[in-house]
């Protein structure tokens, strides 16, 4: 019995979500008593993993494009010949397509948007979010086999020991018969936002596009990603990408600032698992301020500056 983790690879650095997943996959094997290890398909084995509790990383070689199914499958191979019994999987966009998938293959349990270690693991009892992050619910899981989707910024990156040895394996993988990917396009020259820990967002109250750039200099400055609502990528002021909400991307940053954005609760829904939330409005029965911890009242072409050379002055 043994505890494997999905690693994600980008340009052949793991994905922060990844070392996530393996200090959670790490923690879980030391309340077991079992062995924690890692399986990664990319071209060449990945590093950085001998701090996170790795024992075996199985590597497999691989160059082709991201295809969910082939993916599951190489997860379910890794699985078998480490005889895992609890599968650690980050609810990323590739996490979201691969955990139900071998969840289906190997028979198991799952669960999706865990937030937590296990409170218990004979069964195992985990945390996870529901009604988009508006409340939280403890679910049993009774399967031999289990899949656990970790929500990415749930879990702290701390050094565990670990040997992370790699042993390379070839296990016949399927791919999907449903559809081919023939390119790809990757965003570059920004922090993912599904990675981020401090978010800078905006919405109508920016009043155009051409406004963008104080929220684009306070994320600069902030070390921050950017993010907007769904009306202003819509309209095309920024890019779908940067859609945070419900209908859009959902994230959980330790420190999420809202600036011109009235809090919909279609919005609300995508970005309230967040630490910490401040809200810039010069509306002050703005819904958002209800949500926020933090929150100001004014005008943001006033406001926004003053915070930018505030920040710059603190770092």
């Amino acid at each position: 019995m043994s505890v494997l983790v999905y690693i994600e690879i980008n340009k052949g650095e793991v994905k922060k979500a990844s070392l996530e997943a393996a200090v959670y996959g790490a923690k879980l094997a030391q309340q077991l008593g079992v062995n924690c290890n890692a399986i990664a398909i990319a071209e060449q084995a990945p590093s950085g993993l001998e701090n996170c509790g790795i024992s075996k990383v199985y590597h497999i070689q691989d160059t082709n494009a991201f295809d969910p199914m082939r993916h599951a499958s190489a997860v379910e191979a890794a699985a078998t010949t480490s005889g895992a019994s609890t599968i650690i999987i980050s609810n990323s966009y590739a996490g979201k397509s691969i955990a139900p998938r071998v969840a289906v293959r190997m028979q198991a349990g799952i669960s999706s948007g865990v937030v937590a270690l296990p409170v218990s693991v004979n069964p195992i009892v985990v945390k996870k979010g529901v009604f988009s992050g508006k409340a939280f619910a403890h679910v049993e899981l009774t399967k031999s086999i289990n899949v656990l989707a970790l929500t990415p910024n749930s879990i702290e990156i701390e050094s565990i020991p670990g040997e992370a040895a790699v042993e390379s394996i070839s296990p016949e993988l399927s791919a999907s018969p449903s559809y081919a990917i023939t390119d790809t396009q990757v965003q570059s020259g920004s922090i993912p936002l599904t990675e981020a820990e401090l978010v800078v967002s905006a919405g109508r109250g920016m009043k155009g596009p051409e406004n963008w750039g104080m929220i684009e200099e306070l994320a600069t400055v902030l070390k921050a990603a950017t993010a907007c609502s769904k009306p202003v990528s819509d309209m095309e002021w920024r890019p779908h990408s940067e859609h945070v909400g419900q209908t859009g991307i959902t994230i959980k940053p330790n420190l999420y600032i809202a600036i011109g954005i009235s809090g919909a609760i279609q919005h609300l829904a995508g970005v309230s698992s967040s630490k910490v939330i401040a809200v810039i409005n010069k509306d002050p029965e703005a819904p958002f301020f209800k949500a926020a911890d933090y929150g100001i009242v004014g005008d943001a072409f006033e406001v926004v500056p003053k915070l930018i050379e505030a920040a710059k002055n603190l770092s």
